[in-house]
């Protein structure tokens, strides 16, 4: 594994020279700022709204964390699934389309030193990501008194969703040179892992008379990042959460690893 680092940083600092990594970070900039102002400003209002009504109860229930931080990172979490097809789109496709596939798989590389150099460059970019979104949380330490566990397990749960779809961006970029089809292809299974599954269940299992509350439906669900996602927003931190990253991170990767290995053998 000793090469892996070395594809790590030729990819990432690939990422940095594209003009789609600055896009990418600008709109993710702009889209964090906007929703953490709207956020802030939602709950000056609510607070301003319960002093001018005198509801003390619900003054003292006003939680930075609950009613700010958790929003706002939840809304971020979505935006990722836009956004980050657009960066891992060309991280094993533009390999085949220029033609240095051949040159990687007839080196003395292994497949897994190249699925892992990709995997770590794609964290690398979006570790950058998170720190954006960290910004933003970090304001409100110096003029308020935010639960400081809370908001980072809020921030890990971003950076481990980000981990599991930059795993399902390789696979999705291993399957085609063509960079629109990856980015497409990424995005429908995004679309599908992080907020279509529940919906899907929930209809499939009314209609085949199994009940959502079979242990069919609740295997499904579990897939569901989203319910995962949730869960370390409100600061708890289950080992299964955790479990669910690393394997789904790790079933993606192994799939990406069997395609560009039967590249090898063609």
């Amino acid at each position: 594994m000793r090469h892996t680092g070395t594809i790590a940083a030729r990819d990432l600092r690939a990422l940095f020279l594209s003009p789609v990594a600055y896009v990418v970070l600008t709109l993710w900039s702009v889209i964090a700022g906007t929703f953490f102002l709207a956020s802030l400003i939602g709950f000056q209002d609510r607070q301003i709204q319960y002093q001018q009504f005198q509801m003390l109860q619900q003054i003292q229930s006003m939680n930075l964390n609950d009613d700010l931080i958790e929003p706002f990172i939840g809304s971020m979490w979505v935006i990722v699934l836009f956004l980050l097809p657009a960066v891992t789109m060309g991280l094993v496709s533009s390999e085949k389309a220029n033609g240095t596939e051949e040159l990687l798989l007839t080196s003395p590389l292994s497949i897994w030193e190249i699925v892992l150099g990709k995997f770590l460059a794609g964290m690398g970019f979006v570790t950058v990501m998170t720190a954006i979104v960290a910004f933003f949380p970090a304001i409100l330490f110096v003029y308020g008194e935010p639960e400081v566990g809370k908001t980072l397990t809020g921030l890990l749960s971003l950076l481990l969703v980000s981990m599991t779809y930059v795993a399902v961006g390789i696979f999705a970029s291993s399957v085609t040179r063509n960079q629109l089809i990856a980015f497409i292809l990424t995005f429908v299974l995004l679309l599908i892992l992080g907020m279509m599954l529940p919906f899907i269940v929930d209809l499939s299992m009314a209609g085949s008379g199994l009940g959502t509350d079979s242990a069919i439906a609740q295997i499904v669900r579990w897939m569901a990042t989203g319910t995962h996602v949730e869960r370390m927003l409100q600061g708890l931190v289950d080992t299964a959460d955790l479990a669910y990253f690393v394997i789904a991170t790790a079933a993606f990767l192994l799939l990406s690893k069997t395609v560009i290995e039967s590249a090898r053998w063609r």
